[in-house]
């Protein structure tokens, strides 16, 4: 079902999994906590288990329970979100395994889209990766993300994406994992 902004106070995402804009690509997600939808990610997506999904937020207080929060994450979350930066970070135990790969850490990012904001502040924090099937390019317009309504319950148009991967940062090892839109300095 396609929704809009409007129709996020109506809806309930329990048990449920919805595409969405963020600013870099188009997102699934379901709640943090809902495994049975995580699962159902997975296999939407034909990813591999062994394959961490992330965590987006509207804020940090919604990141508090979930991670480790240090001060280099601290800086950098004040430094460049929202934004296209990727934090990975020491979880806390309410955090599913499913969600990390059995890893005690999980990528952490606060958008920069209105969006995907927007949804993050309704439901809170949601598990999310790229739309894209495991392997091929990620996907940027809703007309692409159109092909898997009838995989998913919630579609949310936001047009078309910026498209460069966010930089993902291991911020317990300091450690750049991949190198996207965000440049990090000391």
């Amino acid at each position: 079902m396609i929704i809009k902004e409007a129709d996020f106070a109506r809806i309930d995402l329990t048990g449920k999994t919805i595409v969405f804009p963020t600013d870099t690509v188009y997102g699934i997600g379901c709640l943090f906590d809902d495994k049975e939808s995580i699962d159902r990610i997975f296999r939407i997506k034909n990813r591999d288990y062994h394959k961490p999904m992330a965590i987006l937020a509207a804020d940090l207080d919604m990141l508090d329970p979930l991670i480790e929060m240090t001060d280099e994450i601290r800086y950098l979350a004040a430094k460049h979100w929202p934004g296209a930066l990727t934090l990975i970070a020491k979880k806390k135990n309410i955090v599913s395994d499913l969600v990390t790969a059995g890893k005690d850490t999980v990528g952490v990012r606060i958008p920069n889209h209105p969006l995907a904001l927007a949804l993050l502040r309704r439901f809170g924090p949601l598990v999310t990766t790229s739309l894209n099937q495991s392997g091929e390019d990620p996907i940027m317009t809703f007309k692409d993300a159109m092909a898997y309504e009838d995989r998913v319950d919630y579609l949310v148009d936001g047009g078309k994406t910026e498209g460069i991967a966010s930089t993902v940062y291991d911020a317990e090892n300091y450690v750049i994992i991949r190198q996207g839109k965000v440049i990090i300095r000391d």
